[in-house]
């Protein structure tokens, strides 16, 4: 591995830390135009029902209002809020700004638009509407087993897909363990809400400021609903207060994108937290089943694998989400057979779409917990019967055919079951009193990038200014983990420089480059490679200019501390500022670089996490006491900022495990008031995590580096999970262990392990 690197490695804040702490930074929810307008949205109040009569006249009749704004005078054109480029074959386009059919509680109905916030939301509590209420189908199985009774004219399966790959083997004198495990639907929690502001000109042209993790993708849908030239529709990425994958769809940027148009007005949509909650998006909550085969000596020898997602009311990106859950464990485990079945169900419930992990965090759930099963059944230990069969570096996935490149997953598990003392920690009795410990392991693999599904490219540019400071001009999205940091370190490790010698700012698509977006887990990885490959070129500039200046060859030129020196030289050099001048003033042109980057790998990044927790028996309440991550990072680019992501993700899996759920009740609605009804893992009750990283240099990253943002916390609901089922010695597979769950696995009586001999 390079030790010489000068930047990479370090620990930097995020570029826009000072106006953070001061309260200077405009986030999204505090942007303001003049003459601004604010709109409310007003949603249905029943699963499922036609809109009989929408009365707006006393509404419209306060100070202040606008108009009020529904299916009836609004356009019926449909979309779909997950597209990223045009003519992607994702999902139905199955949604419109406001429904004559509501399809959910949270649907959009309406939205009043007026001169003030206050003025919108008392219109808004005015607005009468009256329903044709329609058969709900609020669980998959209603769902599945209804033919009367459709989400949908096209039925309420949204998408079916099965994998198949490899051959079965002959599974005689084979160990066969079966298992189930749920996972809840859950909000994903982002401190700010969804919000959106758009202004139209006498041009006929339009400006959106948007939080979204995409701009590009946010244009072509307001753009084509609009049936607007792309080039008369400016998009800008502000400052965001957290995603975690739920900004990723365009949900509220068409809606106000019209509201601007319609009323020629600049308007603001801003959400509150339970519209966040119900109206946008949530992680869908899925069922999977597993049957494994496997040696007596723990080898696996097949693997079969059916999954169920509930999509909500839209389909939006989940059938792209059902298969991608198909390609999680051959990315980890080696199988000679796998197969894996995955439909994605129309529900009247709030839509599925986006969130951390894209699939990554259930399928790891299901299978992780699996896997403990085949340990116990053969009697193994966990960390054992993982070894047995976890992939090599430079195998090639099962399932996609792509090299796994320099996978060192077998190494996180390794060192960290060294690290964690588990051989000590899993010998310990779990005790037999109110208290009880465990521990718990689990793995996880995700991807970097999309290369394999469409050509994963990224572009920008480079220049130098005339005082040897630099500016990269590149679609960024922020999303408040410091990708505009990690691109300034990467670019300056390059250069020679410090990386506050560099700016960089977010996306634009008037002014900035095109790019996919923050999604993917490809940013560091693709993105990443592109700012690299820029610097560079930028580099070969500069030392062509000070080769000429300081009448030397260019192969004895190097850079360091912002200027060019000469090798085996101490005295001569010439600085970045000095060569930006008289270059200049001798050729004109600047020196800079511009760089379409296309992908040529997508290995899988990895991560292995130990959990200790204790169990109340009497309360069923779970403390999580002692948390180790391992993260095959490739490199760490920012390594404080590299270990924060770790902490925080962790923070969301232990949720996921123990507290959070979305639940619907009887009449579609999820009974919960904001964060009031909505437990998330608070610091008092977060353990101290420690993260060790696995550094080298065997992909095609920047500097080797990997992504990091989705698989931290692929594996943390597994590792839990299996810890409380080691305290307690139970089959706890459905998540989360919420106190009911644990206190009814006590009281159960014992049953007989799910395992066979064929």
């Amino acid at each position: 591995m390079t030790e010489d690197l000068q930047y990479v490695g370090g620990s930097y804040p995020v570029h826009d830390v000072a106006q953070k702490v001061t309260g200077e930074l405009v986030y999204g929810s505090d942007f303001s135009l003049p003459g601004m307008l604010h709109a409310k949205l007003i949603l249905s109040t029943v699963p499922h029902g036609m809109v009989k009569r929408i009365d707006a006249s006393r509404a419209e009749a306060l100070p202040g209002v606008v108009k009020v704004f529904s299916h009836e005078n609004s356009p019926m054109d449909r979309f779909c809020r997950a597209r990223i480029h045009p003519g992607q074959d994702l999902a139905e386009h199955d949604e419109t700004l406001f429904s004559e059919r509501v399809r959910f509680v949270g649907d959009r109905v309406a939205a009043v638009v007026a001169t003030s916030r206050a003025a919108a939301e008392a219109a808004a509590a005015l607005v009468e509407v009256e329903y044709e209420e329609l058969p709900a189908l609020l669980t998959v199985d209603e769902a599945l087993a209804s033919t009367d009774v459709l989400v949908h004219s096209t039925g309420n399966v949204a998408y079916e897909s099965e994998i198949d790959k490899g051959e079965r083997p002959d599974l005689g004198g084979a160990v066969i363990v079966s298992s189930s495990t749920s996972t809840p639907r859950v909000h994903h929690a982002a401190l700010e809400p969804h919000v959106c502001i758009a202004q139209g000109h006498s041009t006929g042209g339009m400006t959106v400021w948007t939080t979204s993790q995409g701009v590009y993708a946010a244009r072509t849908v307001i753009a084509e609903l609009l049936d607007m030239e792309y080039h008369r529709v400016r998009v800008i990425k502000v400052p965001m207060g957290g995603s975690f994958g739920g900004k990723t769809e365009y949900i509220i940027e068409p809606v106000c994108a019209f509201l601007a148009h319609a009323t020629r007005r600049p308007v603001k949509l801003l959400l509150d937290r339970e519209e966040c909650m119900i109206a946008t998006m949530v992680r869908p909550a899925t069922w999977t089943t597993i049957r494994t085969a496997c040696t007596p000596e723990g080898v696996l020898l097949d693997f079969e694998a059916a999954t169920t997602l509930d999509s909500g009311a839209y389909a939006s990106s989940t059938p792209d989400y059902s298969i991608h859950m198909c390609k999680k464990v051959t990315k980890l485990y080696r199988v000679p057979h796998y197969q894996h079945q995955s439909r994605a169900v129309l529900t009247n419930t709030p839509v599925g779409g986006a969130c951390r992990g894209w699939g990554a965090p259930e399928m790891a759930a299901a299978t992780e917990i699996h896997m403990d099963r085949v340990a116990a059944a053969l009697r193994l230990d966990p960390v054992e019967l993982r070894l047995k069969n976890m992939v090599e570096p430079f195998d090639t996935d099962l399932v996609t055919g792509l090299p796994l490149g320099d996978a060192r997953v077998r190494e996180c598990l390794e060192r960290g079951a060294v690290a964690f003392d588990w051989a000590a920690r899993r010998a310990r009795p779990a005790g037999r009193g109110r208290l009880r410990r465990g521990v718990g392991v689990a793995a996880g693999a995700h991807k970097n990038g999309m290369f394999g599904a469409f050509p994963e490219a990224s572009n920008m540019s480079l220049k130098m200014n005339e005082d040897g400071t630099f500016e990269l001009n590149a679609s960024l999205h922020e999303v408040g983990c410091g990708i505009v940091t990690t691109m300034k370190v990467i670019v300056a490790e390059v250069l020679g420089v410090h990386p506050d010698r560099i700016a960089a700012g977010e996306a634009d698509t008037a002014t900035t480059p095109f790019d996919y977006g923050t999604y993917g887990s490809r940013v560091t990885y693709v993105v990443g490679e592109c700012a690299r490959v820029t610097a560079e070129k930028v580099k070969a500039r500069l030392l062509e200019a000070a080769a000429e200046l300081l009448k030397e060859p260019v192969v004895h030129l190097f850079t360091r501390d912002g200027a060019v020196h000469v090798k085996n030289d101490a005295e001569r050099a010439v600085a970045y500022r000095d060569i930006a001048r008289l270059s200049e003033m001798r050729h004109v042109p600047s020196i800079a670089a511009s760089t379409t980057y296309y992908a040529v790998s997508n290995p899988a990044s990895y991560s292995v996490q130990f959990a200790e927790v204790e169990v109340d028996c009497a309360t069923g309440l779970v403390a999580v006491n002692d948390f180790l991550a391992v993260a095959d990072v490739g490199r760490a680019i920012n390594r404080g900022m590299v270990e924060a992501q770790y902490q925080g993700a962790v923070q969301m899996g232990i949720g996921y495990a123990l507290y959070e759920h979305l639940d619907v009740d009887e009449q579609g609605r999820s009974g919960i008031d904001g964060f009031k009804n909505y437990h998330i893992v608070n610091a008092p009750d977060m353990p101290d995590i420690q993260v060790l990283l696995v550094e080298h240099e065997g992909d095609d990253g920047p500097f080797g580096a990997k992504s990091v943002g989705e698989i931290a916390t692929v594996p943390t609901a597994g590792a839990v999970v299996n810890a409380v089922n080691n305290a307690l010695g139970t089959e706890l597979s459905d998540l989360p262990l919420v106190p009911e769950r644990i206190i009814a696995a006590l009281h159960a009586p014992e049953e007989v392990p799910a395992c066979s001999s064929c």
